[in-house]
């Protein structure tokens, strides 16, 4: 057989015709890094609104919000342009472009002298957002035989939530630790935000060396740029690719949600119990890593799961499984109660079901020639769905209770999850481990 058709495993999962063991590795190097390196913004950012900016409580919900409106707005306009890109020249070169522009916006983040200078560090980071987790989802879909889907989509799952239990725990914590030592609260803000640059520049270097160059389709068989420029929309005709984007304007976002929502939540409850900001920062910290720690213990119980079932009613369960964890979150009254962890274990258990059960179902119908540029737009519904829920989620946060964002993605989860239903029933696709 040759070498380009053999088919290799990684561990549990069958590789696709082509992927090497070693493309594989780098890829969950990858996966361990990259929403860790996504997620900590809002965590480091709390720390800057409070410690450089002193900006006052009661106006944080609002300016977290619109900075991650801004995110979207950025990431509406450049992630079909990106998965074009990664259908031309191919996913490595995207994916570290990424992470450099990630290391750019944290070196320049403990800065900002302004709001303003704020937002337009978040324009770079957000241009990172979009390279780096359109690469990740795009590579996701790449590398597994269709057998081993779910259990890829798993492993990274799981290597996600690792990676932001890891990463946050230790840089959410460093502020602390370096003010312990004498060092003032700005000095150990910078300090935090370029450890966490150059994990970024580190990660740029491996995926830019160890994955598969090229596009998964021979340059004579890539469509013309005018077509992949439309694919993400004519798919649409597609009723399971459509349901995909439905649950990614919900589930691709939600780490997003938690990331900015979570955290602040903890953060001004702490400083509102009389806690210092770098204190605050710690335990705002803690309740998110919990949820992450939830999220990386389920992944590998859920992968399974979704590897042996019908791909949208897989879908179904997962949204299922989301719409309870977010809405349990109306039962919480402060969130440092030993109590709340079992919420926050609830909220981990859906928001990893969501994203794992919506990328296991575009994974399967992404057309290969095309999937750089239908993930685009997977990803841009994702986006949609930040963009309203963090704009209106923000002000609910300020003006009513900071459980609202969380409430909101919980009703949203339970309309996608009656729209998978009709779904199952008049369009189910594929069988359990259908191939392409």
């Amino acid at each position: 057989m040759p070498e380009q058709e053999k088919s290799h495993r990684l561990g549990p999962v069958q590789l696709a015709p082509s992927i090497l063991p070693r493309h594989a590795a780098t890829f969950l190097f990858s996966a361990f890094f990259s929403i860790a390196l996504v997620t900590f913004v809002s965590i480091g950012q709390a720390y800057i609104l409070n410690e450089n900016l002193k900006i006052p409580v009661s106006e944080q919900g609002t300016i977290s919000g619109d900075l991650v409106f801004w995110t979207e707005v950025v990431t509406l306009l450049f992630f079909v342009p990106a998965g074009v890109l990664m259908d031309r020249i191919g996913r490595k070169q995207v994916f570290s472009a990424g992470f450099i522009l990630l290391a750019i916006a944290y070196g320049l983040y403990p800065t900002a002298s302004s709001v303003g200078e704020l937002t337009a560090f978040r324009v770079i980071y957000a241009l990172g957002i979009v390279a780096v987790t359109g690469a990740l989802s795009t590579i996701m879909v790449d590398y597994p035989a269709e057998r081993s889907r779910g259990k890829l989509i798993a492993i990274t799952g799981f290597l996600n939530g690792l990676g932001i239990v890891v990463l946050n725990q230790f840089f959410g914590a460093l502020p602390h630790r370096l003010t312990a030592t004498g060092m003032s609260g700005s000095d150990a803000g910078l300090y935090t935000h370029l450890g966490i640059a150059a994990v970024a520049l580190l990660s740029a270097a491996v995926v830019g060396v160890g994955l598969k160059s090229g596009t998964p389709v021979r340059k004579e068989e890539r469509p013309p740029l005018k077509k992949l420029l439309g694919s993400g929309i004519s798919y649409m005709k597609n009723p399971r690719i459509l349901l995909s984007y439905a649950a990614a304007f919900v589930a691709r976002g939600d780490q997003s949600i938690i990331g900015t929502f979570l955290p602040l939540w903890g953060t001004t409850a702490g400083i509102a119990m009389g806690m210092e900001p770098a204190e605050a920062v710690k335990k705002g910290t803690l309740i998110f890593i919990i949820s992450q720690a939830a999220a990386l213990c389920w992944a590998p119980v859920i992968g399974p799961v979704i590897d042996r079932m019908n791909r949208v009613s897989a879908l179904v369960l997962c949204m299922f499984l989301a719409s309870a964890g977010y809405l349990s979150l109306g039962l919480i009254g402060n969130p440092h109660e030993p109590f709340s962890l079992l919420f926050f274990i609830l909220l981990g258990i859906g928001q990893i079901s969501s994203f794992l059960g919506a990328q296991s179902l575009i994974g399967q119908e992404a057309p290969k020639a095309e999937r750089g540029s239908v993930i685009g737009m997977f990803n841009i519904s994702g986006a949609v769905g930040i963009l309203i829920i963090t704009s209106t989620g923000g002000r609910l946060f300020d003006g009513m209770s900071p459980k609202a964002p969380f409430l909101v993605v919980g009703a949203i989860n339970m309309l996608v999850m009656i729209g998978g239903i009709f779904v199952r029933l008049y369009a189910p696709g594929k069988a359990a481990g259908g191939e392409a």
